[in-house]
C-alpha cells in the first residue's frame, strides 16, 4: 500500500506543478517573443516589456485602472470556466457582454426615482439575464438540433454587434448627442465607486466573490459535479442519470450571466452610456483567461488581472516609448497563443504523466 500511496501523492504533486508552471512558462515565452519583435523593429525590446509588465503600477490610481480593467476580465473568464469543464465552447462572450450592456442601459435609463440600493442591483441583474438569455439561444441550438455552439455564438455575436450599433444610432439614441450613443444612465443606477475620486467600483469586489462561488460550485456542489461528468463523457452521465441537455444550457447560461453581468458594469461603472464599441474585446480575451487559468474559476482571479496588466501597461507603452499600437496588439496576441499552446502542452504532458 505505501509505493501505490507514494505514487499516488507524486502524481497529485506532478499535476499541480504543472499547473503552476505551465501558465507562467506560456507568458514567459510570449514575453520573450514580443521583447524580440521590439528589438527587429529598432526599440529596446528589454526595457519595452519591463515598462509593459510593471509600468502600471505607478501609483494608487494606476492600480485601480489594472483593476477596473481586470473586472470584465474575471467575470467573462471564471464564467467561460464553467462552460469549458463541462465542453460547451461558448465564443459568444462578447456578444452576451453586449447583450447585458443593452439590457442594463434600458434599465437604468428607463426607471426614475429609484434608490440607488434598488436601481443599480435591477441594472446588474438585468445584464446578467440578458446574458444568459442570448447565450442560451446558441444552447437550445446545440441541445435540440446539435448544431455547434462554436459557430452559433460566434454569429450571434455579430448580431448582437450590429444590433447595438442600431439601438445607438436609432431608437435609443441620444437626441441631443452628435454621436452615436444612448441617453446617461440615471445618477441612481451607476454602480458605486469604491473611492470617490477613483474610477474603480464594487464590481472587482463582486467579480471575485462570483469566482470564488463558481469554484465552489464545481467542486463542491452536485450539479456542479453532473457538469464535469457531462464535459468528460456525455455518454457515461447519460447512462449515470444525468440529464444532459440541462446540464448544458446551465453551464452555457452562466457563462453567458457573466458576461452579460460584465456588460452592465461597462455601462453602469464606466461609460454610464452605451457606445458602439463598448467593449475593447473583453469577450474574446476572456477565453485566454479562462485557458490560463486551467478552467480554474479561482484561478481566474489571478489569470485575470495578470491580463489586465498587460492591457494597461500596453497603453503606458504606447506613450512612453511611442511603440505603434499595431506592435502593442501583436504582442497582445502572442501571448493569446502561446497561452492556448501551453495549455494543450500541458494536457499532452498530463496524459503522458
Amino acid at each position: 500500500m505505501y509505493p501505490q500511496a507514494a505514487h499516488t501523492f507524486y502524481r497529485k504533486l506532478s499535476q499541480i506543478a504543472l499547473s503552476a508552471v505551465t501558465p507562467i512558462a506560456a507568458v514567459s515565452v510570449a514575453l520573450a517573443c514580443g521583447a524580440v519583435l521590439l528589438w527587429l523593429n529598432g526599440f529596446n525590446g528589454l526595457d519595452a516589456i519591463t515598462v509593459m509588465v510593471f509600468g502600471s503600477f505607478q501609483d494608487m490610481r494606476a492600480v485601480g485602472e489594472i483593476l477596473l480593467k481586470a473586472t470584465p476580465l474575471i467575470l467573462i473568464g471564471a464564467g467561460l470556466c464553467v462552460a469549458f469543464r463541462c465542453s460547451i465552447w461558448n465564443i459568444g462572450a462578447e456578444g452576451q457582454l453586449y447583450a447585458g450592456a443593452i439590457a442594463a442601459t434600458l434599465v437604468g435609463t428607463s426607471l426614475d426615482g429609484l434608490s440607488v440600493w434598488i436601481h443599480a442591483p435591477l441594472v446588474m441583474l438585468a445584464g446578467a439575464l440578458a446574458g444568459a438569455a442570448w447565450a442560451g439561444i446558441a444552447g437550445y441550438l446545440k441541445v435540440r438540433f446539435r448544431a455547434s455552439e462554436i459557430v452559433t455564438t460566434i454569429m450571434l455575436n455579430y448580431i448582437a454587434l450590429i444590433l447595438t450599433s442600431y439601438l445607438v444610432t436609432g431608437p435609443m439614441k441620444d437626441a441631443s448627442a452628435a454621436y452615436p450613443q444612448s441617453a446617461r444612465l440615471v445618477r441612481e443606477a451607476w454602480t458605486p465607486r469604491i473611492v470617490s475620486d477613483m474610477r474603480l467600483h464594487i464590481g472587482i469586489l463582486i467579480a471575485v466573490v462570483l469566482a470564488v462561488a463558481l469554484y465552489i460550485f464545481l467542486q463542491r456542489s452536485s450539479r456542479g459535479f453532473a457538469l464535469r461528468v457531462v464535459g468528460l463523457n456525455p455518454h457515461a452521465a447519460r447512462y449515470a442519470g444525468m440529464d444532459v441537455a440541462r446540464n448544458v444550457m446551465v453551464a452555457i447560461c452562466i457563462s453567458g450571466a457573466m458576461a452579460g453581468l460584465a456588460g452592465a458594469f461597462e455601462v453602469a461603472g464606466v461609460t454610464h452610456r452605451l457606445y458602439q464599441n463598448i467593449s475593447p474585446g473583453y469577450g474574446f480575451e476572456g477565453i485566454a483567461v479562462a485557458l490560463l487559468a486551467n478552467n480554474n474559476p479561482l484561478a481566474a482571479i489571478l489569470s485575470g488581472g495578470l491580463f489586465a496588466t498587460l492591457r494597461s501597461g500596453s497603453e503606458v507603452l504606447q506613450i512612453t516609448s511611442q511603440v505603434p499600437q499595431v506592435l502593442v496588439l501583436v504582442i497582445q496576441g502572442i501571448v493569446i497563443l502561446s497561452v492556448v499552446a501551453f495549455a494543450k502542452l500541458r494536457d499532452i504532458l498530463r496524459i503522458v504523466a
